[in-house]
């Protein structure tokens, strides 16, 4: 049995090439190949990360013999054919965020992946942080007892530019599929499916989202959630218990800073909902020394943070696993039904 997972990419844009630097911080995974639709491109990235082959095709990369995973770079609208592509030849694939562009295309993905009888999943990077893994023993533990409220803001500011990829719906544009995901992934993953959704959202001039508010209801609390192209936000993930406080730092997607808070003043800290000059003054402070009854938990880590899920994937491959635990495909189509109703309902001026 081998102790490394051969991986290809399939492009080579901005988030593939950080994928390809954190492969030196993944010990049982090795990267040994690229495609991208402009052969010159895959050259070109072979050649910056060296002993990597390039392909002029993603049919030519399939075709290789001797690659076992294989990671999607591509656009949101062909993150379904391109997967498909490289299930049918017997690979595995972990598919950039977010898995598709529609909750039904990630169905027949993940019936594709069982045909296949490989290995698929999101590769959703934050849920597979150290800060991640923290949070959730917080929380079984019951550090802030029972759980009121959780906020969450993923926000910006993106110039309106009809030929980008974040504004163009023929490529799966919109703020909900590129940053609303992460905090609606992040309440999967933490608390389960919602019981009812709700929201808004502001339509761009192409008519994808602009800016959404999602509100997701639980036995006992609700989680508000926001993401836009409109603004800089706070970029916190705030859980509210009735004994305590945890925030992820900004920006929480790297999720790399925990803060516990306790006592009033502190909680009040946390839980400011408003951008507020005094509030982000002692934020700054507090990263860098103790404040009054908030504690702070550095989860930092070298690299871009992407070694985590590429360690993950590759360990559950080896393992012969056709999905993993943390990231199955139903939550990712639960998580695109979600960004799908709030899409449902008629914009806002």
């Amino acid at each position: 049995m081998r102790d490394k997972v051969r991986w290809g990419i399939a492009g080579a844009g901005t988030i593939a090439n950080s994928f390809a630097s954190d492969f030196r911080f993944a010990p049982n995974a090795s990267l040994v190949a690229v495609a991208s639709r402009k052969a010159a491109t895959a050259d070109a990235f072979a050649e910056r990360f060296g002993n990597v082959r390039s392909y002029p095709t993603l049919q030519a990369l399939a075709g290789a013999d001797d690659i076992d995973a294989v990671y999607i770079a591509s656009p949101n609208a062909l993150h379904r054919e391109h997967a498909a592509l490289f299930l049918a030849a017997g690979k595995a694939v972990l598919v950039e965020k977010p898995l598709t562009a529609t909750s039904a295309d990630a169905r027949a993905l993940a019936t594709a992946a069982a045909a296949s009888g490989r290995f698929a999943m999101e590769a959703l990077w934050t849920c597979f942080l150290p800060a991640l893994s923290a949070l959730r023993d917080m929380l079984r533990d019951g550090t802030i007892g029972a759980i009121r409220h959780v906020s969450a803001e993923l926000a910006y500011e993106k110039p309106f530019d009809a030929g980008s990829r974040f504004f163009d719906p023929t490529l799966g544009g919109g703020s909900l599929l590129d940053l609303g995901v992460y905090p609606i992934a992040l309440c999967l993953n933490l608390f389960g499916q919602p019981t009812s959704v709700d929201g808004t959202w502001k339509r761009a001039p192409s008519g994808v989202d602009n800016s959404a508010e999602i509100r997701l209801a639980y036995g006992g609390f609700d989680a508000v959630l926001a993401c836009g192209f409109d603004r800089n936000g706070r970029n916190r993930f705030v859980i509210e218990g009735d004994r305590g406080t945890v925030a992820i730092d900004a920006p929480f997607l790297k999720a790399s800073r925990l803060f516990l808070a306790t006592g009033g003043p502190a909680r009040r800290l946390l839980q400011a909902k408003a951008r507020e000059p005094l509030t982000d003054a002692l934020f700054k402070v507090a990263r860098r020394m103790p404040l009054p009854g908030l504690k702070r938990f550095d989860h930092s880590f070298p690299g871009n943070g992407l070694q985590f899920e590429i360690g993950a994937a590759s360990a559950a491959i080896l393992e012969g696993r056709r999905e993993h635990p943390l990231m199955p495909l139903e939550r990712s189509a639960a998580a695109l039904d979600i960004v799908e109703a709030i899409r449902a309902l008629p914009p806002t001026a």
